[in-house]
């Protein structure tokens, strides 16, 4: 029955569904991905192709669990680290309303942290969101994997001795987005209740949730799988530890709902996410010089930089921005193109690392596709302007 599902092709527009003909590079691509996940006996994923003011393309592959559904549009997956794009610009509507400063001292947010004024400089909230706080790398995710308290981390985090000075160096954490749910908490409220209020809600995104509640109470999600051999795959629990840090990797999405959050950051949704606020989350703040190395990216990188919750790659001479996300059973990628007004989503329910292959080829064939189509525009303006 899975193979009746293999391959199966949707296409979602914002406002309402019809099927196009999709372009033969993307289906060339999504045939070969295909392929692979077959060989790999992937459990799942769904992808989209998204171009401002268009249908967008979503495909669909395998099934939530080995006897559940088909993976479809409304299916919903944990996006782990790509809740940071949520985050980032969660603050910066905040920065914007005057609610908050991103030069604000995290002493000022959470109590935890009141001990580092004068020990290493005031570490502010752009250091948290752009990820430049100083701290060791990924410090202590090895603490929220044992359920040590949020608490607790933050405190042990605040005594740690900083590799450089807040703002000097590219230090990716999880932990430290904890300090944005202690701030709204202090305020008689959360992180998830902010965020919905502010973003979820006004953009009409009508499966995205925060926490773990949230995505087990979905009418359709997709479960958690891990690797127990070269080909094989055994789902598994959801975990609650990432949850407990949301800012960091506590949202849950399904593919229609990310089809809308892209669109927004095309420009789609001015009234609630603003070029300007657009342009501020993706302004390359600090250099992430191991990211040109990453294998599978590394033919393509010649730059790469950490804005505010999202990354600013020079993929070929071109921009791109870009988040992925990792925990236990689930991958997520999003990126877009400013220049072209393009965008894609990837969702997965198994941690395989596929993944790392089909996003830089995705857009190694994107931006082939997109240049040799802006050429003919202009091949044939040219010849009308002549004639």
């Amino acid at each position: 029955m899975l193979k009746s599902f293999i391959g199966f092709l949707l296409f979602l527009s914002l406002y309402s569904e019809q099927s196009i003909a999709a372009d033969k590079w993307l289906k060339k691509f999504a045939k070969d991905i295909q392929r692979k996940a077959q060989k790999k006996n992937l459990p799942g994923y769904t992808f989209a192709y998204i171009e401002k003011g268009k249908p967008a393309t979503v495909f669909v592959y395998g099934k939530e669990s080995k006897s559940g559904n088909p993976i479809a549009i409304d299916t919903v997956f944990r996006l782990a680290s790509v809740s940071k794009t949520f985050t980032s610009m969660l603050m910066a509507k905040y920065v914007a309303q005057n609610q908050l400063d991103w030069q604000m001292p995290v002493a000022q947010l959470v109590p935890e942290f009141s001990n580092t004024k004068g020990k290493t400089g005031d570490l502010v909230l752009q250091h948290v969101i752009g990820q430049s706080s100083g701290y060791t790398p990924n410090a202590y995710d090895n603490l929220i994997e044992a359920n040590y308290s949020v608490e607790r981390v933050l405190t042990m985090l605040s005594d740690l001795k900083p590799l450089c000075q807040p703002g000097k160096c590219y230090t990716y954490q999880n932990t430290l987005f904890a300090v944005v749910d202690g701030y709204f908490q202090q305020h008689h409220s959360s992180y998830g209740q902010a965020l919905t209020h502010t973003l979820i809600d006004p953009l009409n995104m009508p499966h995205a949730s925060i926490g773990k509640a949230g995505l087990q109470s979905s009418a359709k999600w997709a479960k958690p799988h891990v690797a127990i051999s070269k080909n094989g795959w055994r789902s598994t629990k959801v975990r609650d530890d990432y949850y407990d840090y949301s800012p960091a990797a506590g949202v849950n999405a399904s593919m229609r709902d990310m089809v809308i959050w892209m669109r927004a950051h095309l420009g789609e949704a001015s009234d609630i996410v603003s070029p300007e606020l657009i342009t501020q989350v993706t302004t390359p703040l600090t250099k992430s010089k191991k990211e040109v190395y990453r294998r599978q990216w590394r033919k393509f990188l010649s730059d790469a930089h950490y804005g505010l919750g999202w990354r600013i790659y020079n993929f070929a001479g071109n921009t791109l921005n870009y988040h992925g996300g990792w925990v236990q059973g689930y991958r997520a990628d999003i990126a877009f193109s400013p220049e072209y007004g393009v965008g894609y989503v990837m969702l997965m329910n198994a941690e395989s690392n596929l993944i790392n292959e089909f996003t830089p080829d995705f857009w190694a064939r994107c931006f082939k596709h997109l240049k040799q189509a802006s050429l003919l525009a202009g091949s044939i303006k040219t010849a009308k302007t002549g004639g």
